[in-house]
């Protein structure tokens, strides 16, 4: 099990991925607004643009996802089940939270999880 401290310290980590990922969505967003409103002279300029919100769009997706699994971890923290597998309720590596930090799953559940959806 995690101790106190490691938790704090997950806690303010996730706290300071979620502002950052606040931060490039609001700016990313503006950034995708202020294209939209260009006026383009031609069609390379029509697919330069096309290209790069396509390209930001899944920036912006994946960084939801990443933002919504943070909330949840935090509401974890909060719960006190924090650092559980969501599948076998087995406590979450510590290596494997310090890489990723809003982890559900244990590494071998993770592989079990991944393999269902492909």
């Amino acid at each position: 099990m995690l101790t106190k401290t490691e938790i704090e310290e997950f806690e303010k980590q996730l706290k300071k991925r979620k502002v950052q990922i606040e931060k490039n969505l609001s700016g990313t967003s503006l950034e995708l607004n202020a294209m939209r409103s260009l006026e383009l002279k031609d069609e390379g300029d029509h697919a330069s643009v096309s290209a790069r919100t396509a390209i930001d769009s899944a920036i912006l997706e994946q960084q939801r996802k990443e933002l919504a699994e943070i909330d949840l971890a935090l509401d974890k923290i909060k719960l006190g089940t924090y650092g559980i597998c969501e599948m076998c309720e087995e406590p979450i590596g510590i290596e494997r939270l310090k890489v990723k930090p809003f982890a559900r799953f244990c590494i071998t559940c993770r592989e079990i999880t991944e393999k269902e959806h492909n």
